[in-house]
C-alpha cells in the first residue's frame, strides 16, 4: 500500500466566466491512488457538466474497482469505465438540447503498487516529477498541433505559438464511441501531477518542477501553482490533481 499526501483544486482564473474544470483524487480498499482531472468544453453548454459527470462517473467505477495485477486488465477497466462516463455525457446531451455538444477531456493516473497507469482524451496531461527537479510528461496531447508536431510538419517551438494550437483531435461525450490513450510506467513513489492546459501554459514546466519540489505541504504547493498561473494571465481555468509518496510499505 502508498502511502502519501495530496490536494487537489480548480480556480476559473482571470478571464473565463465559467468553470468548466473539475478534479479529484480518491483511494480505493485495495491501497490504490487514482488522480483525475477534467476540462469541459462549451462554457453555457455544459461543459462543467461534461467534467462533473465524467469525474462523478470515473470516481465511482474506480471506488468499486478490484485490484488487477495485469496491464491489460487495469487497460480494460480504463476503457469500460471511460465508456461509461461518454455514454452519460452523450445521452445527457441528446436528450437536452441546451447541452448539445458539451464535451471535456480527461486524464486520470492509477497507482496500483510499483505500476502507474494513465489514460487521456484530450490535452489534459499527467506529469512525473523525477531526480533532479525533472518534469516527464507521461500523456500525449490530442491535439492537432500535437498532431503536427509528431508528423515533422512544425517544430515543438512553433507549436507553442499555433493558432490551432488549442484544437481538440479527440474529447469525451462528444461521440458514441471513444479513443482512449492508456499507458504503464513503472512507479518507485515519485510525485505525479495531472492538470489541464490552464496550468502548463501558463507556467513554465521548470517553475512547476521547482514548485513540486519544496518542502511545502501538497495543499500550499497546488495554492501556489494556481497563483501563479494567475499572476501570469491565468487565460483559462485551472485544474491541479498532485499526490505525494511519503513510504512504501
Amino acid at each position: 500500500m502508498r502511502h502519501g499526501s495530496y490536494a487537489f483544486k480548480t480556480d476559473i482564473g482571470m478571464v473565463r466566466n465559467h468553470n468548466d474544470d473539475k478534479a479529484q483524487i480518491a483511494m480505493n480498499v485495495n491501497g490504490e491512488v487514482f488522480l483525475v482531472v477534467c476540462d469541459g468544453m462549451g462554457g453555457a453548454k455544459r461543459g462543467d457538466l461534461a467534467s462533473q459527470i465524467a469525474i462523478d462517473t470515473l470516481v465511482d467505477s474506480f471506488r468499486h474497482k478490484r485490484k488487477h495485477h495485469l496491464v491489460a486488465t487495469n487497460r480494460s477497466w480504463f476503457t469500460k469505465a471511460a465508456k461509461k462516463a461518454n455514454s452519460a455525457i452523450y445521452e445527457y446531451a441528446e436528450r437536452n438540447p441546451e447541452a448539445k455538444g458539451m464535451g471535456t477531456t480527461v486524464v486520470c493516473a492509477l497507482i496500483s503498487g510499483d505500476h502507474l497507469y494513465t489514460a487521456n482524451i484530450g490535452d489534459s496531461r499527467c506529469y512525473m516529477l523525477l531526480k533532479k527537479n525533472k518534469l516527464k510528461q507521461l500523456t500525449e496531447d490530442q491535439t492537432y498541433v500535437s498532431f503536427l508536431v509528431s508528423t515533422g510538419r512544425i517544430t515543438e517551438e512553433e507549436a507553442l505559438s499555433h493558432p490551432d494550437r488549442h484544437v481538440l483531435m479527440n474529447a469525451l461525450g462528444i461521440f458514441p464511441s471513444l479513443s482512449l490513450a492508456f499507458n504503464d510506467y513503472e512507479y518507485h513513489g515519485e510525485s505525479v501531477l495531472c492538470c489541464s492546459d490552464g496550468l502548463y501554459n501558463q507556467v513554465p514546466l521548470d517553475e512547476i518542477a521547482n514548485i513540486l519540489s519544496t518542502d511545502e505541504r501538497c495543499d500550499q504547493k497546488v495554492d501556489s501553482l494556481v497563483a501563479i498561473a494567475n499572476s501570469n494571465g491565468g487565460s483559462d481555468n485551472i485544474a491541479i490533481a498532485l499526490w505525494e509518496c511519503i513510504s512504501n510499505d
